[in-house]
């Protein structure tokens, strides 16, 4: 999810504009129908395109390099995945007044899963463990390339790098959250070892609202803006977005996580709860409830 800072550009955009950038630039999709998908994402507006389809398009600068990640990796991962992942078809260009690259992918069919519906699912757990599991054991971008060094757009920071906004956000909320409980935390994620291990892929952005259900069981997995290299602890806020505590024991058990990895992932989780509350909790009751959740989950550990 993006931070505060990235939300300021805001292009206008409607259905006249997605439809102009399609038929100027994918001139074989000109005779699909485009609906708009509502609601959408909070980084991107999105259109349906026929029945096998979907248009996206950024609404802010946070999400904007997302397009050209997303086709440039994705294919390599997917074949390599237990759950389905977005399939890139293309990547429009900026045109018509608007300033960013954006995307055309595969259409997925499923709903977004639920706290409800698989909060207490120990067999979503364990198929999260796999998922995770799968993708960190893919070979590292630099034997994927020959390159010989990690690419800009995947380099990944460890906590300490967001905590003046954490800090902040806890004083922001405080009397919402307790401060206190959330101050310790977050001290503790800082002080905890930073992972030593060889930098492993993450998704980035792995929490509810980023994946899909077809059945009630889960099917794929959306949103790889924040994939990247690095620490795993960052993936490891699905399990206080989704689970409960009797299904975060079998999927901490099933990724086989240490002490010090999960003391961070709780840090990630909290920190970028924080950020998702106070740029939405106020206009937005969903991210409000799902934020909330996260923070005080990741409080229990």
């Amino acid at each position: 999810m993006a931070s505060s800072e990235a939300l300021e550009t805001r292009p206008a955009i409607d259905a006249a504009l997605a439809r102009r950038l399609v038929d100027a630039q994918f001139p074989q999709w000109a005779a699909l129908p485009l609906e708009l998908l509502d609601p959408a994402g909070l980084d991107h507006v999105i259109y349906r395109l026929g029945d096998e389809l979907a248009v996206r398009l950024p609404r802010h600068a946070g999400a904007i390099g997302q397009a050209r990640k997303e086709s440039r990796w994705l294919p390599l991962l997917a074949p390599h995945l237990p759950l389905t992942i977005p399939a890139p078809v293309g990547v429009g260009e900026p045109a018509f007044g608007y300033p960013w690259p954006w995307a055309v992918s595969r259409w997925l069919d499923g709903e977004v899963a639920t706290v409800e519906t698989l909060a207490d699912s120990a067999t979503a757990a364990v198929e999260l463990a796999r998922f995770l599991t799968a993708l960190q054991g893919f070979p590292p971008p630099e034997a994927v390339t020959g390159a010989g060094r990690l690419p800009e757009d995947l380099t990944g920071g460890p906590p300490a790098d967001r905590d003046t906004a954490t800090r902040a956000a806890i004083a922001r909320v405080d009397g919402v959250f307790d401060a206190g409980a959330m101050t310790r935390l977050w001290d503790a994620a800082l002080d905890a070892p930073l992972w030593h291990g060889p930098p492993v892929w993450f998704h980035g952005d792995f929490h509810t609202g980023n994946l899909l259900t077809h059945g009630g069981r889960l099917s794929a997995v959306l949103d790889f803006g924040g994939l990247g290299v690095g620490d795993p602890a960052r993936d490891l806020m699905i399990a206080f977005t989704l689970m409960t505590a009797r299904s975060r024991a079998v999927f901490r058990e099933a990724l086989g996580v240490d002490e010090a990895t999960w003391l961070r992932g709780r840090g990630w989780a909290l920190a970028t709860g924080l950020n998702a509350y106070t740029s939405y909790a106020a206009v937005n009751p969903g991210i409000a409830a799902q934020t909330s959740r996260q923070i005080t989950e990741a409080l229990v550990g």
